[in-house]
C-alpha cells in the first residue's frame, strides 16, 4: 500500500517539476494537464485516506523520512487534493494566451506535492524539506507577475516574514536532539529531556504561527494578496495558512507536556481571531478583507489546538477550507471580469454575474457562522473546547465569531445591492477588466460552495463522534445545545446590525479606523523594530568590515608595497652598484694591465728587472 503513498506526493511533484519548465510553449495543454493531475491526485488522496498507507526510508544516521497516512492526515490529504483541482480548473480560464500557464501550473502542483509532504510526515527533517519547499513554491506564485514591482515586493515581504518565523523548526530540531530525541519523530518530541522540551516547543510554536498568519506576522498575509486569485485560493486559505494550524493539532501532546504552551496558543489565537476580524470589518478592498478573515477564521484553529480541541480544530479547517476556496475564485472571476476588487466598486457584482454572486453570497453566509451552515457547527465545537480553558477565553472567541458575521455581511451588503447608474465609472482600478466570467469558473465555484455549505454534518453528533475516533480525540466536549442557541444569535445579531449599517458610517474613532485599515501597522512596526535594526547592523558591519578588516588589508598591501619599492632600491642602487662598481674596476684594472702586453722582448726585460728590483727593495724594507 505504501505505493498508494509515494503515488500522492511523487505524482504532483513531478508533473509540477516537469510543467514549470515547459515554458509557454505547451500553453493550451498545460490546463488540461494540470488539472487532470491533480484528479489523479484526489483520486490517490482517498485511496490514501482508505488504506491508510506508511513508508519510511534512511535519511541520517539514527533518522528516517517517514510518511503515514492516520487518522488527521487522512482528513487532509482528502482536503488538500480536493482544493487543489477545483482551484486548477477555475484557474484555467484566467490567465491570457501569452502567460507562462506552464510555469503557474508547475508551481502549484508543486506547492500542493509540498504540501501533502507536510501532512504526512512523520519526522521533523521531512517536515522541515517540505516546509522549505513550500515556503519557496509560495514566494515563486505571489511574485508570479514580477513585473509589477510591487508584486515582487510582496512576495519577497510575505517569503522573508515566514522564513524568519520558520528559524523555529531549526531550533525545535536542534533542542529536540539535545534533549535526546535523536530520532526527531514527531510522537517523540514530547520525550524531550527539560529544559530542551520548552525550547522546541517555542520554536515550533512561533513557526506555526507565521506561517498561520497569526500575531504578530499577520500582516505577511495582507501583502500576499498581490498574487493572482487562485494562489490565494490555495495558498492562503486551504494549504499554506492552515499548515501551521495543522502542525499544533498534530502536537497537540507537545503542548500539553510544557503545560504553558497550550494556553499559550490558545490565546494567540482567540485575540488574532478578533483582532483580524476587527481588521477586515475596516476593509474596502474585498481581496483584503477575505486575508483578514483568514488570519481570523485560522485563529479558531489556533485556538481549538491549545484548547486540545482536534476534532472541532480539523472541522473548522475542512470547511474554512472549502469556503475560503470559494470566496477567493468568485473575488478573482469579479476581479478578472470588471478589473477591479475594490468593495464600493463591486456594487451590484453579484446581480450581474448571478452565478458567481450565489457562490459568493453562499460562502459568505457561511463565514458569518450563520445556521446552519458549516462553520456555525465548526466554531461552536472550537468554542466548546475553548469554554475548558476558562470563561474569559470562550467570550474572546464568542466575540470573533460576532465580528466574522458582521465582516461577512458587510461583503454580501455591498456586491448585493442594485448596480449603480455608471457602474463603469468603479472598475478597471487593478487591470483591464474583460466583462466575462471564464466558462471553467462555474463548476469548481458550486463545488466548493455545496462543500461549504455541508460540511457542516461533522458536527453533528453521529459524523462528530466518528471524526472524534479518528482523529483520536474521543475525549473531547461537545457543545451544549445552550452554547448552539446563544452562538447562532449572536451570529443573527452581528449579521442584522452588519446589514443596517453597513451602507452609513461607523462610529469608531480615526485613529483605530486607520490601524485598523493598515493592519495594525504590523509591518510598519517589523520594519522599524526588525528591519531598520537588522539593516543598520547590517551597514555597521560593513562598514567596519570597508575599514577596519579591508582597510588593515589594504594597509597591509600598501606596506608590502612600500617594503618591496625599497628593496628595489637597495638591490638597484646599492647591491648593482657595488656590482657594477667592482665590474667598472676590474675593466679598468684589465686595461691597465694591457698596456704592458706590447710583443717587444726588450720592454718584457726591463718590466721584469723593474719588478725584480721592487721584491729587493721590499725584502730590505721588511727585514
Amino acid at each position: 500500500m505504501s505505493a498508494v503513498l509515494w503515488l500522492l506526493i511523487a505524482l504532483p511533484l513531478g508533473a509540477g517539476a516537469v510543467l514549470a519548465l515547459t515554458g509557454p510553449r505547451r500553453n493550451r495543454l498545460v490546463p488540461a494537464l494540470g488539472a487532470a493531475v491533480a484528479a489523479v491526485v484526489l483520486g490517490a488522496a482517498i485511496a490514501a485516506a482508505v488504506t491508510r498507507p506508511a513508508a519510511s526510508a534512511p535519511l541520517f544516521a539514527g533518522m528516517e523520512a517517514g510518511l503515514a497516512v492516520d487518522g488527521l492526515s487522512a482528513v487532509m490529504v482528502v482536503t488538500v487534493a480536493a482544493v487543489t483541482l477545483a482551484v486548477l480548473v477555475f484557474a484555467a480560464g484566467e490567465f491570457a494566451a501569452d502567460e507562462n500557464r506552464g510555469r503557474f501550473f508547475g508551481l502549484m502542483l508543486l506547492f500542493a506535492g509540498a504540501m501533502l509532504v507536510t501532512v504526512t510526515a512523520t519526522t521533523l527533517p521531512l517536515l522541515l524539506m517540505a516546509w522549505e519547499v513550500m515556503g519557496a513554491a509560495s514566494w515563486a506564485l505571489i511574485g508570479y507577475r514580477w513585473r509589477r514591482p510591487e508584486r515582487a515586493e510582496a512576495a519577497d515581504v510575505a517569503f522573508l516574514t515566514t522564513r524568519a518565523a520558520d528559524l523555529g523548526l531549526y531550533l525545535a530540531a536542534g533542542a529536540a536532539v539535545a534533549g535526546g530525541v535523536g530520532s526527531l519523530r514527531l510522537d517523540a518530541l514530547p520525550n524531550a529531556a527539560s529544559p530542551w522540551l520548552h525550547v522546541a516547543t517555542a520554536g515550533i510554536v512561533v513557526a506555526a504561527l507565521g506561517k498561520s498568519a497569526q500575531l504578530p506576522f499577520s500582516f505577511w498575509l495582507s501583502r500576499a494578496m498581490q498574487g493572482p486569485s487562485p494562489v490565494s485560493a490555495l495558498l492562503h486559505s486551504a494549504t499554506m495558512v492552515a499548515a501551521g494550524a495543522y502542525l499544533l493539532l498534530r502536537l497537540v501532546p507537545l503542548l500539553d507536556a510544557t503545560r504553558w504552551a497550550g494556553p499559550a496558543v490558545a490565546w494567540a489565537g482567540a485575540v488574532t481571531a478578533l483582532a483580524l476580524g476587527l481588521v477586515a470589518v475596516a476593509q474596502t478592498d474585498l481581496k483584503q478583507l477575505l486575508a483578514a478573515s483568514t488570519s481570523a477564521q485560522i485563529g479558531f484553529m489556533v485556538l481549538a489546538a491549545g484548547s486540545g480541541g482536534v476534532a472541532g480544530g480539523t472541522t473548522q479547517l475542512v470547511a474554512h477550507a472549502a469556503t475560503k476556496s470559494g470566496l477567493f475564485l468568485a473575488a478573482g472571476a469579479w476581479l478578472t471580469a470588471l478589473g477591479t476588487r475594490q468593495l464600493p466598486a463591486l456594487r451590484g457584482a453579484a446581480r450581474r454575474y448571478r452565478p458567481v454572486g450565489a457562490a459568493f453570497t453562499v460562502g459568505a453566509l457561511t463565514l458569518a457562522g450563520l445556521p446552519p451552515l458549516s462553520l456555525w457547527a465548526a466554531k461552536d465545537e472550537v468554542l466548546a473546547a475553548a469554554r475548558t480553558g476558562g470563561t474569559a477565553l470562550y467570550a474572546v472567541g464568542l466575540a470573533a465569531a460576532a465580528v466574522a458575521a458582521v465582516y461577512s455581511v458587510k461583503a454580501v451588503r455591498y456586491v448585493t445591492r442594485p448596480l449603480p447608474e455608471t457602474p463603469q465609472a468603479g472598475y478597471d482600478t487593478e487591470q483591464r477588466g474583460t466583462r466575462r466570467v471564464a466558462r471553467t469558473a462555474s463548476v469548481p465555484l458550486f463545488a466548493l460552495t455545496l462543500a461549504a455549505a455541508v460540511l457542516g454534518v461533522l458536527a453533528l453528533p453521529g459524523p462528530a463522534s466518528w471524526l472524534k475516533r479518528l482523529v483520536g480525540a474521543r475525549g473531547e466536549p461537545s457543545p451544549a445545545p445552550w452554547e448552539l442557541g446563544l452562538s447562532a444569535g449572536v451570529a443573527f445579531a452581528a449579521a442584522g446590525l452588519a446589514w443596517r449599517c453597513a451602507s452609513g458610517p461607523v462610529p469608531v474613532p480615526r485613529t483605530a479606523a486607520g490601524a485598523a485599515r493598515g493592519w495594525l501597522y504590523l509591518e510598519q512596526a517589523a520594519r522599524t523594530v526588525v528591519a531598520r535594526p537588522v539593516l543598520g547592523l547590517a551597514r555597521t558591519l560593513a562598514a567596519f568590515d570597508d575599514r577596519v578588516v579591508d582597510g588593515a588589508v589594504r594597509r597591509t598591501a600598501r606596506g608590502g608595497l612600500a617594503t618591496a619599492r625599497l628593496a628595489r632600491r637597495l638591490d638597484d642602487g646599492v647591491v648593482d652598484g657595488a656590482v657594477r662598481a667592482v665590474a667598472a674596476s676590474l675593466r679598468r684594472l684589465g686595461r691597465w694591465a694591457r698596456r704592458p702586453q706590447t710583443g717587444l722582448l726588450h720592454q718584457y726585460y726591463a718590466q721584469a728587472a723593474v719588478g725584480f728590483l721592487v721584491l729587493v727593495l721590499i725584502v730590505l724594507l721588511v727585514r
